[in-house]
């Protein structure tokens, strides 16, 4: 553990009642969007990527026809171009994890994503130009537009790189705690969970079962808000394993009145893992806690959007759905069903039959005993493995969707029998039911394919979290984080 011993020398500490004012930077907070933290220095490379992907939509142009033809006639309409060109290229960056924080762990890796990313966003203006003529862009200045934007995103991505290795503009966070439950903190740094953040030091407290060597600042009156102010502490985390011995009130107080975040550790794991973790979770929190709230208004809107969203894809899927049929039919020598239905438990326990494309042999489950599909499951035949792995099985779903049963975005249905199992030995398990299934969900982006019920209690932490968290856009995100899933095959047996 780093720096346990209050710091030495320098000014007096700070009297009861005064603030660590100056310790807040403002590079390291994260923005509150919709209840969700986002890193504010990822907002700003939004903006300043958005504004360099205008620039290099109308130097394209030029280098394309040799000058620039901005004019009163040209300008309106080529404003409104490099809008919509910014716009795609945007979201399909977001889509393929360019905002997360491992796409900036190297330069290759930044750059394979970045030149991935702009591809599909080109066959998406692509599309886009057959369907809205009014933003046509000819294909030699939309190739040079795409080649400047890669240029242009790289450079400015090299800097952010420099910038946030020069000054570390991550989260600065002290535990405090360093016994048993600060150790669920140390096992996250180990798995990777939290490189979004610079834990300064995990500080002893009095009733800590463990690792409780050391002076602890909160028995000297005043070193916690001196050392908070010293190292520019953004967050405060509350992961001590008894916190009704030795808590220093007055001086949280300070700190948060100057400006540091104070927060439990579930809510901690919530904010910067993107799960709820249901060990340390007590049931008041489900009731007490922001969220877990779904307005009349809210369930209109993303109903509307499902049937509008459904009718959009139809046309677009067609060729797949005709592919996928002919192959099925083929593989099965015309044995067998094209489709077939399942049971699934829905929203509020509701029971629905959930229709795919037939992926395994006919007589799969001859023995009538419910299984999850393994790895190297014998049971998938080889067009089967095929549609699992790119999720083409699933588009039947799309009828779900227009019938009600499902939404696009939600927690996966599961079958009764296993809802069963799970609750039996999960707490809250049946807490995932009370929004609609989805075709994608926040547990599937984040989480591989569960066959087990290990993997049904970590997939129901992300489950959970997007209950609690379900917002526009929440569900935007998963969305566009599919299109990744999707492409590469991640999570599907």
């Amino acid at each position: 553990m780093d720096n346990n011993q209050p710091d030495k020398g320098g000014s007096e500490s700070p009297k009861k009642g005064t603030h660590a004012t100056g310790n807040v930077r403002f590079f390291s907070h994260s923005t509150k969007l919709f209840r969700h933290h986002i890193p504010t220095e990822f907002i700003l490379l939004g903006i300043a990527e958005s504004l360099a992907l205008v620039f290099s939509f109308h130097i394209g142009i030029g280098l394309r026809f040799g000058s620039f033809i901005w004019n009163e006639i040209n300008l309106p309409s080529l404003t409104s171009s490099s809008i919509m060109f910014s716009i795609v290229m945007l979201v399909s960056l977001i889509a393929f994890g360019a905002y997360q924080r491992q796409a900036h762990k190297s330069a290759s890796w930044m750059a394979v994503r970045i030149a991935g990313s702009l591809m599909v966003g080109l066959v998406v203006l692509s599309l886009t130009y057959y369907i809205a003529p009014i933003f046509f862009l000819g294909r030699g200045a939309l190739a040079l537009a795409v080649f400047v934007s890669f240029v242009s995103i790289m450079a400015i991505r090299l800097v952010f790189l420099r910038i946030t290795h020069a000054y570390d503009l991550r989260i600065r966070v002290l535990v405090m705690g360093a016994g048993k439950t600060a150790n669920l903190v140390r096992e996250e740094i180990k798995n990777g969970k939290l490189d979004g953040l610079n834990i300064i030091a995990f500080m002893p407290m009095p009733g800590d079962q463990e690792g409780t060597k050391g002076i602890s600042l909160a028995q000297t009156p005043g070193a916690l808000v001196k050392y908070v102010a010293g190292k520019h502490i953004d967050v405060i985390v509350l992961a001590m394993d008894e916190r009704r011995r030795g808590l220093p009130v007055h001086e949280l107080l300070d700190c948060k009145m100057g400006g540091v975040q104070v927060i439990d550790l579930l809510t901690f794991f919530e904010r910067y893992t993107n799960k709820i973790r249901l060990d340390i979770m007590q049931p008041s929190w489900l009731f007490l806690s922001e969220g877990f709230t779904v307005s009349n208004f809210r369930k209109l809107w993303k109903r509307l959007l499902d049937i509008f969203c459904v009718f959009l894809l139809i046309p677009v899927l067609l060729p797949l759905i005709i592919l996928s049929s002919i192959a099925i039919l083929i593989e099965s020598r015309g044995r067998g069903p094209l489709i077939y239905s399942q049971s699934r438990v829905g929203e509020n326990g509701k029971i629905f039959n959930i229709y795919k494309f037939r992926s395994m042999v006919p007589d799969a489950e001859s023995d009538g005993i419910a299984r999850w599909a393994d790895k190297d499951d014998s049971r998938i035949t080889s067009v089967g493995r095929i549609l699992r792995k790119f999720r083409f099985d699933e588009i039947p779903q799309l009828y779900n969707i227009l019938r009600g049963d499902m939404s696009f975005v939600g927690p996966r249905p599961e079958r009764p029998e296993f809802v069963e199992r799970l609750a039996d030995k999960i707490p809250y398990y049946k807490e995932r039911l009370r929004v609609k299934p989805g075709l994608s969900g926040w547990a599937q982006i984040n989480y591989s394919y569960g066959a087990s019920a290990e993997d049904g209690l970590e997939k129901l932490q992300y489950d959970l979290f997007y209950v609690k968290n379900y917002s526009i856009l929440l569900d935007a995100l998963v969305l566009l984080q599919t299109a990744e899933v999707v492409l590469l095959g991640r999570g599907a047996h």
